[in-house]
């Protein structure tokens, strides 16, 4: 019984700790666009310009 004297405020503190991070996350546009990213992750890039590199094979890479 003694010990949840001591649980139960950490365990509010948390809770109140995490709505508020949570509140920021809203409020600092964390979750303004979702499907942006979850599109991102599918879509396929275009290849870069892999000729830019003029190096000799037996130059030792800096």
């Amino acid at each position: 019984m003694a010990s949840l004297y001591l649980l139960i405020p950490i365990a509010l503190v948390f809770c109140a700790v995490a709505i508020r991070l949570l509140l920021w996350a809203i409020d600092n546009g964390q979750y303004d666009d979702l499907d942006k990213e979850a599109w991102r992750a599918l879509m396929d890039e275009e290849p870069g310009d892999t000729k830019g590199d003029n190096r000799e094979p037996d130059e030792p890479h800096r």
